[in-house]
């Protein structure tokens, strides 16, 4: 007797189950296998065994498996923008670290060793994460200043590359304590001059020059609370370079000695052994506030050791020792070295102070009170040159005029004074913000440090907009934990 139609489908429903629907379907009362593209006979469960072991069937399982290797690796490579590589990321950047260390095998087995977790490309990082993270700091600085009193401080700097670079600083001001400070936007300018640096200019604007003098008055137009102060630092500064300008010989020496001993390895050791237990002369960084100045003292310190070893040295090996020699026993550096010491130590001790963190106001004005008080004891013509310049220099700086005023408010020494002047647009709650007004401009300076270690030798084909990303991300870093 023929079997009827419901126990034929039953019997391959039964196959389907047994070996899987994703290699037998069910065709027209038929068993088909999917992988061959074949009907398979199904009238005994051996026939359909026996074809699951051809050559046939097994080629086409190994098809069937390269296609879903090719797709799980296709899945594989689409990125995840994951939370493991945008802390990944973030880290890196923070750090300095370039993201192409990511291809040194070691570091990555390191990585996975013990993050268990995969470690991206690093142009995954670079294409995909660096600028979402850069616009997230942003908004993040943004969400951070918005409904605040705030200042900003512009500077400029040349590059390596040659390239005009303005970097803008944003901070917040507070009345208990310090606010924070972001460093906001790096700009490549065509040129450095007022109008450039006025359209990247907003609130409150701390630099020195003529030509950010006229940027501040330009935009005092627009923006009537604004207060534009010269950086108080290097107004210091400035008074420092006229000391080096009036001691011209002690300057020769520095100069001069700095080169005897530069990539001179037999006279350093001679050095080291004529004089132990004293460091080599130093190398004044000209464009570090004050470090002339501390130079100078080095020499008053060491005169004598450094002298007795240039004498040891013959002067006929280098021009730099012959120019030595000539400058070192001249009348009178002796006395000229004492001065500098004895009269502009607080200079150098000045700049420091003013360069800590979160000063108050009342506190940095009064460091440039103590150093004018100093002053007003020099005397001949070096002391009268000295306390010209510090005259010059601060009373050009109406801003931060206008700053002492506030801070004699605040202190109560001017109970009755009278908001006139630059202050007569502002209210009796804006004076209370200014507490922690900044006066210097260190802020911006450390944000070219910064610079200057993101641009090294092996890293010159950054492109500027991607290394402002970084420079920016890197900056904030400690803002936003």
């Amino acid at each position: 007797m023929p079997k009827d139609k419901t126990s034929n489908y039953s019997r391959l429903r039964h196959f389907v189950s047994e070996f899987g629907d994703e290699v037998f379907s069910i065709g027209a009362s038929i068993l088909f296998c999917k992988l061959c593209e074949c009907k398979v006979n199904s009238d005994k469960k051996f026939n359909v065994t026996q074809h699951l072991k051809t050559d046939k069937h097994l080629k086409a399982i190994k098809r069937e498996q390269n296609k879903i290797e090719k797709k799980q690796q296709l899945l594989t490579n689409i990125p995840q923008k994951c939370t493991f590589n945008i802390d990944l990321c973030k880290t890196l950047i923070s750090a300095n670290i370039p993201l192409n260390k990511l291809s040194i095998v070691k570091f990555r087995q390191f990585l996975e060793k013990y993050t268990k977790n995969h470690i991206p490309d690093e142009s995954t990082l670079r294409k995909l994460y660096v600028d979402d993270i850069y616009k997230e700091t942003i908004e993040k600085i943004r969400s951070q200043v918005a409904n605040n009193r705030i200042w900003v401080s512009i500077d400029e700097t040349t590059d390596v590359k040659g390239r005009f670079i303005a970097n803008v600083i944003i901070g917040t001001l507070e009345i208990e304590h310090s606010g924070s400070i972001f460093l906001f936007h790096s700009e490549q300018l065509e040129k450095t001059n007022f109008s450039t640096i006025t359209r990247q200019c907003t609130i409150i604007f701390i630099r020195r020059g003529t030509m950010h003098e006229k940027a501040g008055k330009s935009l005092k137009v627009f923006y009537s609370k604004m207060l534009h102060v010269t950086c108080a630092a290097h107004g210091l500064h400035r008074i420092a370079e006229q000391v080096r300008d009036h001691f011209s010989t002690v300057d020769k020496v520095i100069a001069n000695c700095k080169k005897v001993f530069k990539k001179a390895p037999t006279r350093v050791e001679i050095f080291k052994i004529e004089a132990p237990g004293i460091c080599l002369p130093p190398d004044p960084i000209l464009t570090r506030w004050g470090s002339w100045i501390n130079v100078a003292i080095y020499y008053c310190e060491n005169l004598s050791a450094v002298r007795g070893v240039i004498e040891k040295l013959d002067e006929d090996d280098a021009v730099s020792i012959k120019k030595t020699k000539k400058y070192i026993v001249k009348p009178g550096i002796e006395s000229n070295l004492a001065y500098i010491k004895s009269n502009f130590t607080i200079l150098v001790e000045g700049i420091n102070k003013l360069q800590t963190k979160s000063l108050s106001l009342i506190t940095a004005l009064k460091i440039i009170e103590d150093i004018e008080k100093s002053f007003k004891s020099l005397r001949g013509e070096a002391g009268t040159i000295v306390k010209n310049k510090f005259k010059t220099v601060f009373e050009n700086n109406n801003g931060l005029t206008s700053l002492k005023r506030i801070s004699k408010i605040l202190s109560g020494e001017e109970e009755n004074s009278e908001l006139d002047g630059d202050l007569e647009e502002l209210t009796s709650d804006d004076i209370v913000f200014f507490k922690y007004s900044p006066i210097t401009s260190v802020d911006v300076e450390r944000s070219f440090s910064t610079y200057k270690s993101l641009l090294t030798d092996n890293r010159r084909n950054f492109k500027f907009e991607n290394l402002a990303k970084h420079l920016i991300i890197q900056c904030n870093s400690d803002n936003f934990e």
